[in-house]
């Protein structure tokens, strides 16, 4: 039915809304760390540091995100996918681990490499009384006994470090500590999860040039490559002001600082970048734990993530400072880290961030395509699950470094880009090319299964499940490969709709083509005649609920699937997960509407796997209360997938609809949240409390249909009149972009 809709154009930051950024979210200690992995973070998309203490130096670990080396791995592209078929068909799986895994352990590089260190002689200052890092404005401050004040900071925009010593007449020289490049430890062949020596390199022994206020430090890598750290620095009085910067392959340079400037640091510009990306969105819930890690995992993200910058990789700009190399070399993992890491940017309100993924995969497509030929012997592009910096493969377990799919989870995030931005232009050259060259790929790499006559891949896989054994490999769609391909046919479909592409009715029959998920007793299984058995790390058998959202929880028979997954999933239990598991099953819980569990799960996630300054540490630090894996390898993907859990609890948009507080705790009666963003371009804030939602406010960045799932039974808006329509709870509105509707619980 059509009724009258009273629309207020007003901002959204009008309404008093209680979610907003406070000092107590942040990290605060009365001491140094002693770990590099438990440092103060700093970042900015390209620089990163970590502050902390070794023996009686200060210590700030400095890193660049484009720091590789990126030789080629030996023999790698004779890896061919056909090969590998016909070597597992053979049963002989010892020749495929050979070529394509064991090199991967054997050659330290191609891998991300370390900057280096600059350490200050803080001896004679007495011990630390405050240690902070603000991280509404990304600024560290260490106070010491004798009153000196340490600050430090990473510009926003530039590509620049800064430093002051406060109360300190005393001169004091940093000094540039190198990578241990040439240590004299004996060589080993050391593991990926606990990194490699440095010294497995092969570098040249790099150069330091000092002059009276600066330190300049040359280092030779691979093939004629090089990186440069410069460090500057100026005192004036009992201040001392310094710099310094990271150059991959050029000189490093940076003007001299001049106290007797206003801003000597740019720090308006820099305040300004975070005041205005802790605008963006903000939310309120009524548990400190999960709040204050949410803030942190979203200040995370602001420090690793640029519009321009490479994508975020395991451990983006804080690369390990223990004279090893990274844990897993640093790289791009793409059966789920690199993915998980952008999840919270949509919903967040950050696309300017989040397009940092498909800038970087659009620019490495060429490549890929290259590879696709290499290894799949067909046109298209698909992207090999484990790559450098330029896109290159890198080896690995088989089963995700030459998934079949992984292309079509990458394709993915062009369609989110697009979906919660609505650029039309982006829409035509990017997303809808790139999704059609994973269809191409994927047209020509299936083959017809005998019996049913339906598609399936000529080997699939579900990624670490039977680690990387010949038993990894399934002769039917596991339910990991066969959710992607669904997933990319349906949203391949939804723009050729869209776009009135000349296509659609040979996409939509060749959609029908593939078979239905397996389902059984347990929910999903990982693939036919195979369950989850064991409790498992990696959710990748639940693509459907999240993060694909295949399965609508509105619909009985697939409610019903939902629910048995995760009570079968539940059944199994987290002896063998990972931190980042808890953070993934907290967003399946919540598209289920068990909020109470996904909270359990967060919390479990903020109390037991992560480090004192928020870093996912991967293993259970409370020695193994809640999993076998006790180990500490730092990555990122765990605690960007965290902030995604708190959204999913809070909104969701991806059934066609927005729906406010889907899946809120029981206990939480007063919540809100401020301008996070939903599929359609819609800013939304809300409201909840005592339990009761009481308003909803709505902007739109693009001009379209705004479909609502209302939280309560009446509602009013006063301002101008507006035609709305009302189906099944669902209220409709025909909004332009910059138009706000204010809705609000009850009677006018």
């Amino acid at each position: 039915m059509r009724k009258y809709l009273f629309i207020s154009i007003c901002l959204a930051f009008c309404l008093p809304v209680k979610a907003q950024l406070t000092p107590k979210y942040n990290l605060v200690f009365d001491s140094l760390a002693k770990r590099w992995d438990e440092g103060i973070p700093l970042g900015n998309g390209w620089l990163g540091a970590l502050i902390w203490q070794k023996e009686s130096y200060v210590r700030i670990s400095l890193d660049r995100v484009d720091l590789w080396d990126d030789r080629p791995m030996p023999e790698i592209n004779k890896l061919k996918f056909k090969w590998v078929a016909e070597q597992v068909q053979k049963g002989q799986y010892d020749t495929v681990q050979k070529l394509g895994d064991e090199p991967y352990e054997k050659y330290p590089a191609p891998s991300k490499i370390p900057g280096a260190a600059l350490e200050f002689d803080v001896s004679k200052f007495g011990k630390v009384i405050h240690n902070e890092l603000d991280i509404q404005s990304a600024l560290s401050t260490i106070q010491f006994q004798n009153g000196v004040v340490f600050k430090n900071y990473i510009h926003a925009t530039e590509q620049v470090g800064y430093f002051s010593f406060e109360n300190c007449p005393d001169a004091i020289i940093p000094i540039i500590k190198i990578p241990a490049y040439h240590s004299d430890k004996k060589v080993t062949t050391g593991n990926s999860v606990e990194g490699q020596g440095l010294e497995r390199l092969g570098y040249a022994t790099g150069t330091i040039e000092k002059g009276k206020n600066f330190v300049r430090y040359h280092q030779p890598t691979w093939n004629g490559n090089y990186y440069e750290v410069l460090v500057q620095w100026t005192k004036s009085g009992n201040k001392i002001l310094g710099e310094w910067t990271i150059t991959q392959g050029r000189k490093a340079a940076m003007s001299v600082i001049n106290p007797a400037l206003k801003e000597p640091t740019g720090w308006n510009k820099h305040i300004a970048w975070w005041k205005d990306y802790w605008s963006r969105s903000a939310v309120a819930v009524p548990d400190t734990i999960l709040e204050k890690q949410y803030y942190l995992e979203m200040y995370k993200f602001g420090c690793v993530a640029r519009s321009n910058t490479p994508p975020i990789s395991l451990q983006a700009i804080w690369t390990a400072d223990n004279g090893n190399l990274p844990p897993w070399k640093g790289d791009l993992h793409h059966d789920l880290n690199t993915e998980l890491s952008y999840w919270p940017g949509y919903t967040g309100n950050h696309l300017d961030l989040t397009a940092s993924y498909t800038n970087w995969l659009w620019k490495v497509k060429p490549e890929n395509e290259r590879w696709t030929k290499q290894c799949f012997g067909t046109t298209g592009l698909n992207v090999p699950g484990v790559t450098t910096i330029s896109g290159k493969p890198m080896g690995g377990w088989i089963q995700y470094s030459v998934s079949p799919t992984t292309g079509a989870w990458l394709a993915q995030h062009f369609y989110w880009q697009w979906k919660y931005g609505m650029d039309e232009k982006f829409l035509q050259q990017r997303c809808l090319p790139y999704i059609k060259a994973v269809e191409t790929y994927l047209a020509q790499i299936r083959i017809a299964d005998p019996t049913s006559k339906l598609y399936k891949l000529p080997l699939s896989s579900s990624p670490e499940y039977n680690d990387n054994r010949i038993s990894a490999w399934f002769p039917q769609f596991t339910n990991y490969d066969l959710a992607l391909v669904k997933n990319l046919y349906r949203e391949y479909i939804k723009l050729l709709v869209r776009t009135g592409g000349n296509n659609l009715k040979k996409i939509k029959s060749e959609e029908q083509l593939y078979p239905a998920f397996n389902i059984n007793e347990t929910g999903l299984s990982i693939a036919p005649g195979q369950n989850l058995d064991q409790s498992h790390r990696h959710h990748a058998q639940l693509m459907a609920i999240y993060p694909l959202g295949l399965l609508d929880i509105n619909k009985e028979a697939e409610k019903n699937t939902i629910d048995k997954s995760l009570r079968w999933l539940q059944e199994k239990g987290t002896r063998e997960w990972c931190g980042y598991s808890f953070s993934w099953a907290a967003c399946l819980y919540a598209q289920a509407k068990q909020g109470d569990s996904a909270a359990k799960m967060l919390t479990l996630f903020a109390k037991h796997f992560v480090s004192a300054n928020s870093f996912h540490l991967n293993g259970d630090q409370s020695g193994g209360l809640y999993s076998n894996f006790t180990y500490r390898p730092f990555t990122l993907e765990g605690n960007f997938a965290f902030a995604q859990g708190i959204h999913e609890m809070l909104i969701q948009s991806n059934k066609g609809y927005i729906e406010i507080f889907p899946a809120i705790p029981t206990d939480w009666k007063n919540i809100s949240f401020k301008t996070l963003r939903a599929e359609g371009a819609f800013l939304v804030s809300a409201v909840k409390e005592n339990g009761i939602t009481i308003r909803v406010t709505i902007s739109a960045g693009a001009t379209g249909i705004m479909r609502l799932k209302l939280p309560f039974k009446t509602f009013y808006i006063a301002g101008n009149k507006k035609t709305y329509s009302l189906n099944e709870n669902v209220l409709e509105i025909k909004m332009t972009k910059g138009e706000t509707v204010i809705i609000n619980n009850g009677f006018e």
